[in-house]
């Protein structure tokens, strides 16, 4: 009878919810400086025009790369022991940081990198401990703009590492050796949705609506209005390029070289078939003629 009983409060519960794994894809943002007001300054320079390029993404805060100031040595310390001996790098202070990316539309969920205290005051602030990469963290291309757009600037922050997060509709599976690596969708992907092609090339049949993404490994080619963000070449593939028979989008990036609606589509080929290519690390825009 309790078996029973049990049983039934089982099948109960399945019916309820379902724990199950996820692939997902996140944006990463890689601070160089814990200058919080530097951090502002940059921000706004490069998202205050564009505010709902990454609205509510998922984001990664990757303190790997972070240049830590030292705590100043106690004077009262004892002589025996030298300044290398006391000087300790200071924690920074995560609750601002997660306030002002919040003003950006940006969703804090992890951090990497980050010190004990650090990672206390994170799980404190709701977020997660991120597992080291497989890859060295040196080794992650960036999505960056190329130099002459952003100057350099000691201590800016100039990357915004867009790492694939959000729940993918469905990936390309490993295929037979010799086989075609290509993931075709013909339906329309409305704003939060995401398609990635993992390993392979995308194309899609649909309209690209403001807001979805379409995300390959190899190159995307869009047979319809393309106005989301389209990202090309997402494991460093440099030879990677972007079609579209109706180029709008929001956000385009290959093999690490992005541009958003910050920097606009040129005339040439904003709403016409076109193509855009890497040279170097520059983006370059064809118009199509069909």
């Amino acid at each position: 009878m309790a078996q029973a009983q049990n049983g039934r409060a089982a099948q109960k519960f399945a019916e309820v919810f379902e724990l199950k794994s996820a692939t997902l894809s996140l944006l990463s943002l890689v601070l160089r400086s814990a200058d919080l007001s530097l951090l502002e300054s940059a921000l706004q320079e490069r998202l205050g025009d564009t505010p709902d390029v990454f609205n509510h993404d998922p984001l990664l805060i990757d303190l790997s790369h972070l240049v830590r100031a030292e705590a100043q040595p106690d004077q009262d310390a004892p002589a025996q022991l030298s300044l290398d001996d006391q000087a300790q790098p200071v924690d920074l202070d995560l609750a601002p940081v997660v306030a002002l990316l919040r003003q950006y539309r940006m969703q804090p969920v992890a951090v990497l990198g980050a010190t004990a205290a650090e990672l206390a005051q994170a799980l404190a602030l709701g977020l997660a401990e991120s597992p080291e990469p497989d890859a060295p963290v040196a080794s992650r291309k960036e999505f960056s703009s190329s130099a002459a757009d952003v100057p350099a600037q000691a201590g800016s922050v100039k990357e915004v590492v867009v790492e694939v997060v959000r729940e993918v509709i469905r990936e390309v599976p490993v295929p037979a050796e010799g086989s075609a690596r290509t993931l075709i969708i013909d339906k329309p992907l409305r704003s939060g949705q995401q398609v990635y092609a993992k390993g392979g090339d995308l194309v899609v049949l649909a309209l690209v609506n403001h807001g979805a993404e379409v995300i390959a490994d190899g190159s995307i080619h869009v047979y319809a209005p393309l106005r989301g963000k389209a990202i090309a070449g997402a494991k460093g593939n440099t030879e990677a390029r972007i079609f579209a028979t109706c180029m709008e989008a929001e956000l385009i990036a290959i093999a690490g070289t992005y541009r958003t609606t910050e920097n606009p589509l040129p005339e040439t080929v904003l709403g016409k078939p076109a193509q855009i290519r890497l040279e170097g690390e520059k983006l370059v825009m064809e118009a199509l003629n069909f």
